[in-house]
């Protein structure tokens, strides 16, 4: 894998004919004398669309947002004591929950989130490469991509914009309708199956992949990896179909951690390459850096289980007071003095609330840090990983009785989660000698498996801050079992939210979809309703 192009804001200027659902529908619909089909390299729109689905590139709005201030704390992997941040709070900002959505604005894409600055680039390679026997696997790779987009933004909001967003170019269609998620689905696993099987390695190698530089076999197990999790996805509302996609994937998915699909940030290139996470988490907006911490509920289960992972992710006294930015060469790794913050707490004073009258409060320095490591800000953001595609294998042998020995799987998922972490950096590096210790002891046990694969999930994805994935397979298996909060005022009556509702400025943009779409939410367009493949 190689780092992003320093100059990736050039691919940026591919997206100008390109679209998305907003207002000036005929301003950003309209082709460019400059370019166009004929004279533009779709590489880069490769590019661009990886590079947004990392985040945004206006200081990573969508990340800060959706990734962290909601999921990541949500689900217990961050806890932060900071006002805004109303994830743990069960608080609704509408403005935060639309934020992954996306919105217009005078960014290089013409806006934040994942309509301008994902699907608007990917879904324009497909389009204008289809037919083109020189762009056979860019194609391909674009229609996985896609199929990767979209399947975070159903999973955040349900019903959405599928089979309209994005072609206004093409098609004039500015209002796209609102697809349902079960056919959103539907299409993502047929999509996903055909696009992997015509991928060949005799032909084009696509220059603007920067998770493995153009390498077809390794998009080959990239794509049936992604099957696999799509098709998982469905394991309580749609097993039959689950276990056909999960059948077609077996045997086919990542072979080891050399597999592992990320996107490394480049600090030379300022806000619009550096690493989305490390940007916030090392306070370039805000005191994040000093008042958000690993999670009690995360740090006591590392610690309970005496897991090698802890004193490589965590440090106590990274900084040393609230104001500086300068990481403390003395902050300490010793995994016996980690601590992690509870969650829902505050600094209002109030006893039950404010985080200084827990009993687990001696100084904000003693709670647990991300280590240096971790947010890095050329460091790796992770996409998909060959320990997420074990353990889901693991699930599938338990739960279906399919992908072979469940106990195996569990093994190499345990040992993966474990050793990947190097490749953040040679200091976080766990042995395979310490991770086969673990798992000697803490042997896989039937009877609680899905228990322990998805809480071993959850581990790992946490440790890829990829909350994304942590939240939505909490929410499709059920593990680890957490206990909620219950703030004073919080939107939910004290349960973890299972969904974002709709961006309100969609009621001005695309209102009559909005309208259908916001009318058809079971339960109402609110934080606990469900999305069609958490039914309950």
């Amino acid at each position: 894998m190689k780092k992003i192009f320093k100059y990736a804001l050039l691919a940026l200027a591919g997206i100008i004919f390109s679209t998305s659902c907003r207002k000036d529908f005929e301003k950003i619909n309209t082709n460019p004398a400059t370019y166009n089909q004929s004279t533009f390299d779709p590489n880069y729109l490769l590019t661009s669309a990886q590079l947004g689905y990392s985040g945004s590139t206006d200081f990573s709005y969508d990340t800060w947002r959706a990734n962290l201030i909601y999921c990541s704390t949500m689900i217990q992997g961050l806890s932060t004591v900071i006002g805004y941040w109303a994830g743990d709070k069960y608080i609704l900002n509408s403005g935060y929950t639309a934020a992954y959505w996306g919105f217009s604005g005078t960014t290089p894409t013409g806006g934040d989130g994942a309509y301008p600055e994902q699907v608007r680039p990917i879904v324009d390679i497909v389009q204008s490469t289809t037919g083109k026997a020189q762009y056979k696997n860019l194609h391909n790779m674009a229609r996985i991509m896609k199929a990767l987009i979209f399947e975070r933004i159903t999973d955040l909001y349900g019903d959405v914009p599928y089979t309209q967003a994005g072609v206004g170019y093409y098609t004039k269609t500015y209002f796209p309708v609102y697809d349902k998620q079960q056919a959103i689905y539907t299409d993502l696993l047929t999509e996903i199956a055909d696009a992997t099987a015509q991928l060949d390695p005799a032909a084009d190698k696509p220059t603007g992949d920067k998770y493995y530089n153009g390498d077809i076999a390794k998009w080959k197990k990239f794509g049936n990896t992604l099957l696999l999790r799509v098709a998982m996805r469905l394991s309580k509302v749609d097993p039959a179909t689950a276990k056909i996609y999960v059948a077609k994937a077996i045997g086919n998915t990542m072979t080891s951690n050399a597999d592992d699909a990320f996107l490394l940030g480049d600090a030379t290139g300022g806000r619009t390459t550096v690493n989305r996470n490390s940007q916030i988490l090392l306070g370039d907006g805000g005191q994040e850096n000093f008042y958000t911490r690993w999670s009690k509920t995360f740090i006591d289960f590392l610690k309970t289980n005496n897991d090698p992972r802890l004193s490589k992710i965590a440090v106590t006294n990274l900084y040393v007071t609230d104001v500086t930015k300068d990481q403390n060469p003395a902050a300490n790794s010793n995994a016996a003095i980690q601590k992690g913050m509870p969650n829902g707490k505050d600094l209002s004073g109030i006893a039950a609330q404010d985080v200084r009258q827990d009993p687990s409060f001696t100084a904000f320095t003693d709670y647990s840090s991300p280590s240096p490591a971790l947010i890095k800000r050329n460091g790796p953001t992770f996409v998909l990983t060959y320990g997420e595609s074990e353990l889901l294998l693991a699930d599938a042998a338990e739960r279906f009785g399919i992908a072979g020995s469940a106990a195996t799987h569990y093994h190499d998922g345990m040992v993966a989660a474990m050793t990947y972490l190097s490749e953040y950096d040679p200091a976080a590096a766990v042995t395979v000698a310490s991770a086969e210790a673990y798992v000697i002891a803490h042997p896989y046990v039937p009877a609680t498996g899905l228990q322990m694969i998805n809480t071993q999930y959850w581990a790992l994805t946490n440790t890829m801050l990829d909350f994304y994935e942590s939240w939505s397979n909490w929410r499709r298996s059920g593990f680890p079992v957490l206990t909620p909060v219950n703030y004073p005022g919080n939107n939910t009556g004290g349960t973890i939210p299972r969904r974002f509702p709709y961006p309100l400025t969609e009621a001005g943009n695309n209102t009559v979809n909005y309208n259908a779409a916001h009318n058809a939410v079971v339960g109402g367009d609110l934080l606990t309703s469900r999305v069609w493949w958490d039914a309950q």
